[in-house]
C-alpha cells in the first residue's frame, strides 16, 4: 500500500480540525458536526477493509479522547462507515474503482454521485452516533430532528473536505 505523504498529512490535519470543532464550536443540542465520515470515505481505495476499520477506530478514538466526553462514541460510529465504504463506492461509482484502487473525485464522477456517497456515510455515522449518545433517554422526535439537521450541516462541511482530499492529480 502506497499512500501519498500529502494525503496522510491532510488526513491528520482534518482529524485535528475535527478535534477543534468538537472542543470550540458549540452548536447546541440539535447539531453535531463531523467531517470524519467524509475523511474515511476519501481514504485510498487500495487499503483493505480491515486496515481501513483499524484506521477509523484509531481516528475515532483520538477524537473521543482529545475532544468528546464519551470515549468510544465516535469510534463506534466510524467503524461501520469504514466497513461499508467499499460497498458504497462500488455501488455509486462502479466496481472498477474498488478493484483497481482507482480514486474518485467530484470532477471525474460528478457532484451528484459524490454527494450521495457523502450523505450515505454521514447518515450511517449520525444514526449510530445519535442512538448511542442518547442511549434511549431522549425522545424519538428529538433524535430525528438532530439527525436531520446534523445530516444537512455535516454534508455542507463535508463537501470541501471531499473536494480537497479527492482532487485530481496533475
Amino acid at each position: 500500500m502506497k499512500t501519498d505523504r500529502n494525503f496522510t498529512l491532510t488526513y491528520i490535519l482534518l482529524v485535528i480540525a475535527q478535534i477543534l470543532i468538537c472542543n470550540f464550536i458549540n452548536t447546541g443540542p440539535y447539531v453535531f458536526l463531523s467531517i470524519l465520515p467524509a475523511a474515511v470515505l476519501c481514504l485510498p481505495l487500495g487499503i483493505p477493509t480491515i486496515l481501513l476499520m483499524i484506521i477509523a477506530a484509531v481516528t475515532g478514538l483520538a477524537v473521543d479522547w482529545l475532544a468528546e466526553g464519551i470515549t468510544g462514541l465516535n469510534m463506534a460510529a466510524l467503524i461501520p462507515v469504514a466497513f461499508m465504504r467499499n460497498l458504497t463506492v462500488s455501488l455509486l461509482f462502479g466496481e472498477e474503482h474498488v478493484d483497481r484502487g482507482e480514486g474518485f473525485s467530484m470532477k471525474k464522477n460528478g457532484v451528484v454521485k459524490v454527494s450521495v456517497a457523502i450523505l450515505v456515510c454521514q447518515a450511517v455515522f449520525l444514526a449510530i452516533y445519535i442512538i448511542a449518545d442518547g442511549a434511549g433517554t431522549r425522545p424519538f422526535l428529538f433524535n430525528l430532528i438532530k439527525f436531520a439537521i446534523s445530516l444537512v450541516c455535516g454534508y455542507l462541511i463535508s463537501l470541501p473536505v471531499v473536494n480537497m482530499l479527492t482532487s485530481d492529480k496533475k
